[in-house]
């Protein structure tokens, strides 16, 4: 098995878990609020790459209460689960008939705690008396471990703290680091020990009784105050802080309410990754495997979300640079101004088991953050942020020319420095995604074809920032690279057979001749050439590539398609985005309609109509929804952002910020949506709120309202 592979010992898409998140903790509960070690799955509350809590389990008179309902609110504040009693004996006399005790579990994450309300009703005519028993327990394992990493040695586990009201659990690594997990009760439990706490009470008819319960990541909380006065503190506080992010959104209502439920549902799960770093708001990853600082998807995630906010934009920006390498070295894969692909803080990266701890094998990255910065520039015009960040381009501008292309053929290529790095680094990164059309896998170094499309629209990028600041001799060189790039591209990647790009070129510089979603790249950053774009939508919208959900990320006609694997053959929301983006770049605008209907076809049988990491690459069947990957992440940042993105897509929403406008070119709208109406759309000037609606063939917009001197305008 490969070295970092997640093995689908237990599938999250059959349990379906309930996910929480802030800052820099995680929890995955199944549906009745439960944590069930023993599994083989992701459950537990965990903090900074570490499970802190394993086993979490209510019983009630020894037995498991019955699930009535599972639920998150719609901004993910806050996790409702609905349980009811099952039939409770004393011996073989029935004691309560079930369905009489409502137990009401309200739960939610604040400053690396878990807090939770439980609420117990008695339904029935007669008083009963209740038996409720919290079995707890804390494994500490590594997140790599709970992925299916084997470690020969741990850490040593402390024997339970205890005391009247509170147990202490907690484990010392091998990085010679204390980890503790604190839970705390309200009331005094009847029984506490290091695994459990036991609450027995009389219920009158009608009565209600409530536990509160503080699960905290660390060291022992500074406010002592009663652990019910802190819920609802800690809860005002948690959603005032999940309106005041969400709030700098744009907002959005349509003729469609299923598209309604999942632009709010995608909204909520964006601000709920969304992580406030020092250097401003950051999308992690996803939950569970990648709850962390990602440098793609964090970039891609604020491309597509630059039209709703720019300020997630600026603080991936930001914090990227303050990460960015500035010395080689190779068990890192860092080179000076390199961009990160991922940070981890757990014992197995601080001690080296795995390279993650500041880790920069991704080749995208470095080309990705200097478009995002060309990308928040021409959305908002803020010159002193480009300003501030020109260091930190100008370092990865010249990474690209001198590490990036490894054999000075102009391309950029990739090959971990260390057995231990990433075999494949661009974004599909598994061991078997680059391969010839015999099914032979590639050795590098590795020249992908979208990564030079990325270094292409880099280039131009650039150009714009450095003309805006005064240096038009630079941007003059950086666009001439860029033109020699796009004719040298286009020698080496077209193939005509395929009718599409070639994948990548291998090491000995021969093409991998296989038909991808990665073609799809080059129209979205710019670099093919206009009489190659009608073969390559063509190729992508083929009934091998595009399976009605979306297209795959490999075509069926190739050796390795696997519609069940991770990038060979699935369908990823946010690769189908970046596509859909390119074919509309090219005017090829009702394609990427298609796209944007196949994945929002596919949110109507999902779970919270939330869009997952990916799904499996089956064709669609008429009555049937898609086909689940076992392992898939959900919430995925950029899944999430999809939609979003699609929006603005089909909508041709252009930003010219200097002079306030706003401009709908060629806009169209799928099939399912016949109005939307888009409210405080921010620019430097103020903001506007417009509704566009469908009449006949076209799409008109109009004005609604607007705050400051801002133009609205269809193009056709």
């Amino acid at each position: 098995m490969p070295e970092f592979f997640i093995p689908a010992s237990a599938s999250l898409q059959e349990r379906r878990p309930r996910i929480l998140k802030h800052g820099d903790t995680f929890a995955v509960f199944d549906h009745n609020g439960d944590v069930v070690a023993g599994h083989g799955g992701a459950e537990g509350i965990y903090h900074r790459d570490t499970r802190h809590l394993s086993h979490f389990y209510l019983n009630m008179s020894g037995r498991r209460p019955l699930l009535l309902s599972s639920t998150l609110r719609d901004d993910n504040a806050l996790l409702i689960c609905d349980l009811t009693n099952p039939d409770l004996f004393d011996g073989d006399k029935l004691r309560v008939e079930h369905d009489m005790v409502h137990i009401r579990r309200s739960r939610f994450l604040w400053k690396s705690a878990c807090f939770e309300r439980l609420s117990v009703r008695n339904f029935d005519d007669e008083p009963h008396r209740i038996n409720l028993v919290l079995l707890f327990g804390a494994d500490f394992a590594d997140l790599f471990e709970v992925r299916g990493s084997r470690r020969e040695k741990k850490g040593t586990l402390h024997p339970p703290d205890v005391r009247k009201s509170q147990v202490t659990l907690g484990y010392t690594g091998l990085d010679e680091r204390e980890r503790h997990t604190l839970l705390r009760f309200d009331p005094e439990p009847q029984e506490i020990s290091g695994q459990h706490a036991a609450f027995e009470f009389d219920l009158a008819a009608t009565e209600t009784k409530t536990i509160f319960i503080e699960i905290n990541c660390g060291a022992a909380p500074k406010d002592e105050t009663a652990t019910r006065r802190v819920f609802f503190s800690a809860l005002g506080e948690a959603r005032r802080a999940l309106r005041r992010a969400s709030s700098r959104a744009a907002k959005i209502s349509t003729s469609n309410q299923v598209f309604n439920e999942v632009a709010r549902r995608a909204v909520a799960d964006l601000y709920m990754l969304t992580t406030d770093t020092a250097d401003g708001p950051y999308p992690y990853a996803g939950i569970p495997w990648f709850s962390t600082v990602f440098g793609r998807d964090a970039i891609i995630t604020a491309m597509q979300t630059l039209w709703l906010d720019p300020a997630i934009a600026r603080g991936v920006l930001f914090h990227l640079a303050a990460n960015q390498a500035v010395s080689t070295d190779p068990a890192s894969d860092a080179e000076p101004g390199k961009i990160l692909h991922e940070v981890r803080y757990g014992e197995m990266a601080e001690l080296g088991e795995v390279p993650f701890r500041r880790y920069y094998g991704s080749v995208d990255s470095t080309p990705l953050f200097v478009m995002l910065a060309g990308a928040y520039f021409s959305r908002t015009r803020d010159l002193d942020t480009v300003r501030e960040l020109l260091p930190n381009i100008e370092a990865a501008l010249d990474w690209i020319e001198t590490y990036g292309d490894r054999d000075g053929d102009g391309f950029v290529e990739y090959g971990r420095r260390t057995s231990h790095g990433l075999v494949n680094q661009g974004w599909k990164d598994s061991y078997d995604a680059v391969f010839h059309e015999d099914g032979k896998l590639a050795t590098g170094p590795i020249t992908l074809v979208e990564v030079q499309a990325y270094v292409y629209a880099a280039w131009r990028a650039a150009a714009d920032i450095y003309r805006a600041i005064g240096m038009p001799d630079r941007a003059f060189r950086l666009e001439a690279a860029a033109k020699r790039l796009r004719r040298r591209f286009d020698e080496r990647f077209f193939d005509e057979e395929l009718g599409t790009y070639v994948l990548a070129l291998d090491g000995e510089k021969r093409p991998c001749r296989v038909r991808t979603s990665n073609a799809g790249h080059a129209l979205f950053a710019g670099i093919a050439l206009a009489r190659r774009v009608p073969r390559v939508v063509r190729t992508l919208m083929d009934s091998a590539s595009f399976s009605g959900w979306g297209i795959r990320t490999v075509a069926t006609t190739e050796a390795r398609y696997n519609p069940m694997s991770y990038h060979n053959g699935s369908v990823w929301p946010h690769d189908n985005t970046l596509v859909a983006a390119g074919f509309a770049r090219y005017g090829f605008r009702a394609e990427a309609a298609r796209i944007f209907e196949g994945l929002f076809q596919a949110s109507t049988y999902i779970d919270l109509r939330r869009l997952p990491e990916l799904f499996c690459g089956f064709p669609k069947r008429r009555g049937r929804g898609p086909t689940f990957y076992p392992v898939a992440c959900s919430p995925q940042a950029w899944a999430a952002a999809a939609p979003l993105a699609l929006m603005r897509i089909c909508l041709g929403m252009r930003f010219d910020p200097g002079a306030g406008h706003l401009t709908f070119r060629e806009p169209i709208l799928p099939d399912f949506l016949d109005e939307v109406t888009l409210r405080g759309i921010a620019f430097p000037q103020g903001k506007v709120d417009v509704v566009l609606t469908r009449t006949g063939k076209e799409v008109l917009a109009q004005l609604l309202a607007r705050e400051g001197k801002i133009r609205v305008m269809t193009m056709s």
